[in-house]
């Protein structure tokens, strides 16, 4: 379905995607790097479990968050490929900002 375009730069930078080594453009997103890698989603919804694939390509619509570098939630789009980034696909719910308040704090 995704293919390069024929006058796309050389694939130059290493990056793991789902614990597999791929080579991918200078300049290139993580989201493109998860397309190059041949993935057919990066994240699962919370509530329906359905896969969810980069969609916009420009930050709105959510859709490619991921844990980049052990980082979850991150607009993979919106983020450079790095050489050794690690991209893995979001599974589920994602886990809160910060630890949940204890009985009797707050």
């Amino acid at each position: 379905m995704f293919r390069p375009r024929p006058d796309a730069p050389a694939a130059s930078i290493r990056v793991e995607v789902e614990g597999r080594s791929i080579l991918v453009p200078s300049g290139a997103s993580a989201a493109a790097a998860v397309l190059l890698a041949g993935l057919a989603s990066i994240r699962d919804t919370p509530v329906g479990g359905s896969e969810r694939a980069p969609y916009c390509m420009m930050g709105v619509c959510f859709d490619c968050l991921a844990e980049i570098d052990g980082v979850p939630n991150r607009q993979s789009c919106m983020v450079a490929a790095r050489p050794a980034m690690r991209i893995r696909r979001q599974r589920g719910r994602r886990p809160p900002p910060f630890p949940p308040p204890q009985a009797g704090e707050g």
